[in-house]
């Protein structure tokens, strides 16, 4: 019975019309057995198909012998028109107008530019024209002329009919339009005509055709020469007279041309990056041409094409013409610009005229115009601004001189008096009125990141005000650069009548107090978030839309804003190339010498820079260490910074990626590497960010804590847990020992870290024996001396003897006769500038051949010594050794700025001079200061070094370049600020660069560059020497350390004696205090945090009750043997009466 819940048994009819076997347990196969209907359809179906197939057959049939029909009745109907042709009479005379007037129409129907004697059947017509030109002008068929004759010329050879290309003149003059079909056939036949041009006068006949469909400005036109013919390479009569072009062009309508076709991706994309080069070359040509020039769609069209080509003019131009400069950091970049092919000669002549004193001259002759006729001052800024933006990121190695030649500028503004302002006074006015600068530099809104965040999206309104912002802040670091204390913020006293132009311009283009105040408000405000809340405000890394990026103009801003939102390349502001890491590290830059001023020269209030008020201080040391933690960890893991499920594709395997150039594709792969970088770092310690790029914004006690903690910490995770050495030497000895014995590996491992060292050679011998050790230098070290007759001296290392050999090695590499440092004349050290001029004389003195291995090797050891040196100074900072040097200001600059992220590095200003030549530093400042013309002065851009020969002693001089062929280029009042920033960086920054970069390599392998970033100059002179405030005699009392009879007992009384040494000590002048100290410690100054972090402690035992005797010392253990003496005054003049005489070791 078949059960329902209708409650009826029968059993429902089952109809089948599928074909399919219903029955779930018949045997089942791929193809089921066909049944009757099923065939029935698939017959049907199969008939349909046979019926379609012969119905295409059929009408391709029809069409092919349709084809066949019209190609047969054209061909006969040309010959009928040849024939004809050949029998008319009067053909030899052509100057009857109906005779003209029946051939030009059996010319038009017949001619076929492959049937030679079609073409000299058009010769014959043309030469035999006479006088029947005018009446063939207005005949509808003259028009259809201009296509006849190009696609002739097409098959001739270049130069071989130029009657024809006069009648095409001719038929195009005459009606413009009657070449609009062939204009782009038109343009590229008209290329060859001037790559071949032979400047012999038919320049201008030549110039006449091309121009010849420009005459009515018809955007179309423009378009087809803009991408036909200025992209074709080598246009010689172009290249050698433009100013022919010029004479019948219009420059706005080109640019308007130019700025629509970048539109058009989907024919930009079809030209190579090569022919969009020429383009951009023989456009700044024209436009050199053209003596003024009106609107700004020119610069629209420059700014474009700069931003299309801004990766491959950046990686060719600075390849072929600074190919010295320092490598990258990317291995596919380097590659890249050693293969990357030079730009051609004309291509590079124009480009370098857009960063020469001409091109920016011209180009801000041509914006005040602008910018008075238009009255759109904050337009006009934002142009100008973008412009020159664009430029800095295609050249970096003319940056200083675009910056220069727009500081000296001079822009008009349309106020009614139409005045002028200084460039940078312009941008500060321009940018200090943007509500972007409003909001962000109020005190009431600091580290508002909800207000960060909306500012830095893209949009027209927003970009426009960050591209003013962003120049302002280029052209204001420049100026800082050129700018010493005194002309930073002047007194009155130091206000004279007289001043040179360079001096009257440097201090007119500066800022008042209160300006100072507002701009680091700003910049204050704007790099806290971020640094701090990078994720928030930038979550991904996707290039943002380009939006108004330029939109001026309005009729052209349509065409613009597509353009530019279609060039996949990383942007910010309109920028192509930057993004909000590129604002932040521009920004802290400037932030930063903001506040090397203030620390050399207060102007702003104390506690300015501070931002405790952002975190909470009481756990601020533990957080910023578990951040340091979770760091370490994740570079442990090996963090893979580009990661697909982030950013998406690679874009090398898109078809997107694939139109890119390498030198674009480069360019945005290392974008986003970078990006997810410091979003990484971000994550996972905002605060350690913070220290190291703002560390300012945290007291200097906090700073310094946070350091020792950092050093324990990797000690801890170093030594498995064994900070004590003895410990750590027992770990390592029992390491891998089943039985707990010594271990052969950690006998070697032990004996790598114990040298026997020799007195007056520590530094070589600790050089041969420790070098190899690299960051193994920062474990426990066991020291044994040998004295004068290489006998072992007595004593076991337990920490002093370390201390001594440490501090050896430092008195002995920079005081003694090594001559890796020199000392000003306030005995400040810094490397010394001419070591590897004179260690490569000695290696030719040698015979060591220059360039040979030998010689190379004499290089490299002296590049080792300085590393070396650097890790001895990184280990007494790792150890907390405090050593009795001081180093010049400018080379701790480099200490400090070695960890600093997304290369916010301030470059070397005229101050930091003053320290390492302080005549040269005078007599640039007079310079700065010279009245009269200092092309008197015979001046040129190279530098003269001057150096002993180490055998020979005689003084040798070598003269080098500051820029390139600088021996022949003289200084003139306009460029002399960029003359003193070129010997400022020369001597600063690249005479000293071998040096400095071994010497940072071995102190970044004992202490973090991260670490050493948190502190300023200044600062980091006081954690390597100690603090140079009064000596605290009540904080060293507390934490003095006792032994033998003045060891303290149970009554906790200090030993008489002891006391009137401490009775002493308060009657002491600090500046005597210090001479204890230094007699004691060997170091004259206190640790930072106070007595108790004096390692080893401070320590008095007696030496006998000879009151005769004068006190000694043992400085590897801080220990002052005093005897004991029975009262005050004679205590006081024995201790100071050792001091003076030197008295030691040999004496107690």
């Amino acid at each position: 019975m078949y059960h329902t819940f209708s409650g009826n048994s029968r059993r429902p009819r089952n109809v089948n019309l599928s074909g399919q076997n219903t029955n779930p347990w018949a045997n089942s196969g791929w193809t089921p057995a066909p049944s009757g209907a099923s065939q029935t359809v698939a017959n049907a179906q199969a008939e349909r198909e046979k019926r379609q197939r012969e119905r295409n057959e059929l009408v391709a049939a029809q069409r092919i012998q349709r084809v066949w029909r019209g190609h047969r009745e054209r061909r006969q109907t040309k010959q009928r028109h040849r024939q004809e042709w050949d029998l008319m009479n009067g053909l030899d005379d052509m100057s009857d107008p109906d005779t003209a007037k029946k051939a030009l129409a059996l010319l038009l129907a017949m001619f076929d530019p492959s049937n030679p004697a079609d073409q000299s059947r058009l010769d014959h017509f043309v030469l035999s024209l006479a006088g029947a030109t005018s009446a063939l002008a207005e005949t509808p068929q003259w028009n259809n002329l201009a296509p006849l004759l190009v696609i002739a010329l097409e098959r001739r050879p270049i130069g071989s009919s130029p009657h024809l290309l006069d009648l095409l003149v001719a038929v195009i003059k005459r009606c413009p339009s009657s070449a609009t079909p062939i204009l782009g056939r038109l343009y590229k036949l008209l290329s060859k005509y001037g790559q071949q041009s032979a400047n012999d006068g038919s320049d201008t006949h030549l110039a006449e055709v091309v121009t010849a469909p420009l005459a009515d400005r018809n955007p179309e036109a423009y378009e087809a020469f803009a991408l036909y013919f200025l992209t074709s390479s080598n246009l010689s009569f172009l290249e050698s007279s433009p100013d022919q072009v010029t004479r019948f062009l219009e420059l706005q309508a080109l640019s308007q041309g130019i700025i629509y076709l970048f539109s058009q991706q989907d024919r930009i994309k079809k030209t190579s990056k090569d022919d969009l080069l020429w383009l951009l070359a023989h456009f700044i040509a024209l436009n050199r041409a053209l003596p003024t020039s009106r609107g700004s769609a020119h610069l629209e069209a420059l700014y474009l094409q700069l931003s299309m080509l801004a990766p491959d003019i950046h990686m060719r131009f600075v390849s072929q013409v600074d190919g010295d400069e320092d490598s990258s950091d990317d291995e596919s970049e380097d590659l890249y610009f050693s293969n990357a092919s030079p730009l051609p000669p004309y291509v590079t002549a124009q480009l370098e005229f857009l960063v020469d004193e001409d091109g920016i001259s011209e180009l801000l002759s041509r914006f005040t115009s602008t910018a008075i006729a238009t009255a759109r001052m904050s337009d006009d800024a934002s142009l100008l601004a973008g412009y020159t933006l664009i430029l800095l990121k295609c050249f970096p190695t003319h940056g200083d001189d675009i910056k220069m030649h727009l500081f000296q500028g001079d822009i008009a503004t349309d106020r009614f008096d139409a005045t002028t302002l200084p460039a940078v006074k312009y941008f500060w006015e321009a940018a200090s009125r943007t509500e972007i600068f409003t909001a962000l530099s109020q005190t009431h809104t600091q580290h508002n990141v909800s207000l960060v965040r909306d500012l830095v999206k893209s949009g027209p309104t927003l970009d426009h005000q960050w591209r003013i912002i962003l120049l302002f802040v280029e052209l204001y670091n420049f100026l800082l650069r050129v700018t010493d204390d005194e002309d930073f913020l002047p007194s009155e006293n130091h206000i004279t009548s007289e001043q040179s132009p360079a001096v009257t311009r440097i201090r007119s283009s500066g800022l008042a107090l209160h300006e100072l105040r507002q701009l680091a408000n700003f910049l204050k405000n704007l790099t806290f978030p971020l640094y701090y809340n990078l994720p928030v405000i930038m979550p991904s890394s996707r290039p943002t839309g380009l939006k108004g990026l330029m939109g001026v103009l309005s009729s052209s801003k349509s065409h613009l804003d597509k353009a530019v939102q279609k060039l996949q390349v990383p942007s910010f502001a309109g920028i192509i190339g930057m993004d909000a890491l590129s604002l932040r590290a521009l920004a802290t830059a400037t932030m930063r010498s903001l506040y090397d001023r203030d620390s050399r020269r207060p102007y702003l209030s104390k506690d300015f820079w501070l931002m405790t008020s952002k975190f909470e201080m009481d756990g601020f040391i533990s957080a910023v260490i578990l951040e340091e933690q979770k760091k370490d960890e994740a570079e442990d893991e090996d963090v893979e910074l580009l990661d697909p499920d982030v950013y998406g594709t690679n874009p090398y395997h898109t078809s997107a990626g694939q139109r890119l150039s390498r030198a674009a594709q480069i360019e945005k792969q290392r974008h986003l590497r970078r990006v997810q970088r410091e979003q990484l770092l971000a994550q996972v310690g905002p605060k350690l960010e913070i220290l190291r790029n703002m560390p300012f914004a945290i007291p200097f006690d906090v700073r310094v804590q946070i350091f020792r903690q950092f050093v324990h910490l990797d000690k801890m995770k170093r030594r498995g847990g064994n900070v004590d050495p003895d410990r750590w030497r027992l770990s390592v000895m029992n390491n891998g020992d089943a039985f707990g014995g010594p271990s052969a590996r950690g006998q070697d491992i032990l004996s790598r870290h114990s040298a026997r060292i020799k007195r007056g050679q520590v530094f070589s011998d600790a050089f041969n024996q420790f070098y190899n050790l690299g960051e193994g230098l920062k474990e426990p070290i066991q020291i044994t001396f040998i004295d004068q007759f290489d006998q072992q001296e007595a004593g076991i290392d337990g920490g002093g003897v370390t201390k001594e050999f440490l501090t050896s090695i430092i008195d002995e590499a920079f005081y003694t006769s090594h001559r890796l440092f020199t000392a000003n004349s306030q005995n400040l050290l810094y490397p010394n500038p001419t070591a590897f001029d004179e260690i490569k004389e000695m290696a030719i003195s040698r015979n060591c051949a220059e360039g040979s291995p030998d010689y190379l090797k004499v290089l490299q050891d002296l590049g080792k010594n300085y590393e070396f040196l650097g890790r001895i100074v990184g280990k007494c900072m790792y150890e907390g050794i405090l050593i009795d040097v001081a180093f010049a200001n400018f080379f701790l600059q480099k200490w400090s700025s070695s960890g600093i992220s997304s290369s916010t590095e301030s470059k070397a200003n005229l101050y930091d001079l003053r320290e390492l030549d302080p005549e040269l530093y005078k007599g640039l400042v007079s310079l700065k200061n010279y009245t009269g013309d200092v092309a008197d002065l015979s001046l040129d851009f190279a530098v003269t070094d001057q150096y002993v020969h180490p055998i020979t002693k005689q003084v040798k001089t070598i003269t080098r370049p500051l820029r390139k062929d600088g021996e022949n280029i003289p200084v003139t009042n306009k460029d002399r600020p960029l003359y003193i920033a070129a010997v400022v960086h020369y001597r600063l920054v690249q005479q000293l660069i071998r040096q400095n970069r071994a010497f940072l390599r071995g102190l970044g392998s004992m202490i973090n560059p991260s670490w050493l970033s948190m502190f300023n100059p200044l600062e980091l002179q006081r954690l390597v020497g100690g603090d140079s405030s009064e000596i605290d005699i009540d904080d060293l009392r507390r934490h003095t350390e006792y032994s033998g009879v003045y060891t303290i007992g149970d009554d906790g009384l200090e030993h008489p004696t002891v006391q009137l040494f401490w009775q002493v000590m308060h009657s002491l002048k600090d500046e005597e205090r210090r001479d204890v100290l230094k007699y004691v410690t060997s170091t004259p100054r206190a640790p930072l945090l106070g007595f108790a972090q004096l390692s080893p402690a401070f320590s008095i035992r007696d030496s006998g009750d000879d009151e005769e005797r004068l006190p000694s010392t043992s400085t590897c253990v801080n220990l002052l043997k005093l005897p004991r003496y029975s009262t005050a005054p004679r205590l006081k003049e024995k201790l100071l009466y050792a001091i003076q005489s030197g008295a030691g070791f040999d004496l107690s």
